[in-house]
């Protein structure tokens, strides 16, 4: 089955959130993150913040929660896609939604929210 360029892309995503689960490191996640001023991250240990500098530094705290976690899996809910910017909203221990969109041609996360 070929997969098209953005199912490849949240693959590289779901493998990214896997090893910040599984291991606490979150430099594949941030890898996948805009480093623009507009880039945001609602997490579920601190308060919402914007800008890949803040983004990068929450990540960072929010793995030290992490490792030695168990094998997740994900359910992708609902999505919606325009040629330069997408969402999905999948369940895996937490129901999040995550907005991506093109940078200099490749798909980029602008946004990751928990959901209640």
């Amino acid at each position: 089955m070929h997969l098209s360029e953005f199912d490849q892309v949240i693959e590289r995503y779901h493998g990214a959130l896997r090893e910040f689960c599984l291991s606490g490191n979150p430099e594949p996640a941030q890898e996948m993150y805009s480093h623009r001023d507009d880039a945001s991250l609602g997490n579920p240990f601190g308060p919402f913040v914007r800008g890949w500098k803040q983004v990068a530094e929450t990540t960072e705290r929010a793995a030290a929660h992490y490792g030695n976690g168990e094998q997740c899996t994900f359910e992708r809910v609902a999505e919606f896609a325009t040629p330069d910017l997408r969402y999905i909203l999948a369940t895996v221990a937490l129901r999040a939604t995550t907005i991506f969109r093109t940078e200099d041609g490749a798909w980029r996360i602008v946004h990751r929210m928990r959901t209640p």
